[in-house]
């Protein structure tokens, strides 16, 4: 049997995202285009690959079996493409990708090592940017990719993918003032003692933003620039901190609570910008490697 490259990426989308419909947006096509192919793409194995739900799908074992064949194809073909693509494309002109701080904490680190090591030939210059001016620069063709928060990148005209919960958390001593409480607002939060990161940061300038002019006065025992510090200084006591929940390991001990103000909630999307010069394989490779990221950050 010959397999259709854009098929198994498709099944993949599809795969991973549990819905045809999902897996459709994921690859621009309509939906009855994508359960064409997937039927098609049944037809020709002989086997049910998919089982149909009114929630979404799932795979068979044979669907398994293929979705895991589907990904080794497919980065093998990517490496191949990067390979190539080496000849022809200067070596000084590296992709360019934009992040905030919580993406950079987790999200980014860990597509940029599989990234890396998949695509030996392209090089990545990475930097932290808050959403405004990342969109900017994508806008502008000066950057190639950049993780953006939803609520901040409406509208802007580029064109923009779902990467995952960044919803922010009070963290505090397991055990401590937080214990036995599962939400709270801003305003119970600002009535103890916090440890924050710097002004400067995106995450203190982003809060500070949505609180406004009315915001509670709030007592911050110390500021640090890095989020594991500001995590260890909450578990061990020292103070509340607010961090995004996907900036926190599995195997941490502290106490978690939600943030019930509606600004707490809030999404990454995946942003990609308008190049004089494109490397599409390259970075569409990346893109593939942040999602994969997003989705074994948010696995525990």
């Amino acid at each position: 049997m010959r397999y259709d490259l854009d098929d198994l990426r498709l099944f993949l989308h599809v795969v991973t995202e549990g819905s045809i419909t999902a897996g459709a947006r994921r690859m621009h096509l309509s939906l009855p285009s994508a359960s064409a192919r997937v039927r098609s793409l049944e037809h020709h194995a002989g086997v049910t690959l998919l089982i149909r739900g009114r929630r979404g799908v799932r795979p068979t074992p044979a669907g398994t079996t293929l979705a895991r064949h589907a990904r080794d194809v497919l980065d093998r073909v990517a490496r191949l493409d990067s390979a190539v693509a080496g000849y022809t494309r200067s070596p000084t002109a590296p992709l360019v990708l934009l992040a905030g701080g919580s993406a950079m904490h987790r999200l980014v680190p860990r597509a940029l090592v599989s990234f890396l090591r998949a695509h030996p030939d392209v090089d990545v210059t990475v930097s932290e940017s808050r959403t405004p001016r990342t969109v900017r620069m994508l806008a502008d063709g000066e950057a190639d990719l950049g993780v953006v928060l939803d609520d901040e990148a409406r509208d802007c005209g580029l064109r923009m993918e779902p990467l995952g919960d960044d919803s922010l958390v009070v963290v505090g001593q397991a055990g401590g003032i937080l214990s036995g409480r599962t939400a709270l607002t801003y305003s119970e939060v600002a009535e103890h003692p916090l440890v924050g990161l710097d002004a400067d940061s995106s995450l203190r300038r982003w809060i500070e933003k949505h609180l406004g002019p009315h915001a509670p006065a709030v007592r911050y025992r110390t500021t640090v620039t890095d989020l594991n510090v500001l995590v260890a200084l909450a578990a061990a006591g020292v103070g509340l901190a607010v961090v995004p929940r996907r900036a926190l390991a599995p195997d941490q001990t502290l106490d978690v609570c939600a943030l019930q103000d509606p600004w707490a909630r809030r999404h990454h999307l995946l942003a990609r910008g308008i190049k004089a010069h494109p490397t599409p394989t390259a970075t569409t490779a990346l893109a593939d490697h942040l999602h994969q990221a997003a989705l074994a950050d948010a696995s525990p």
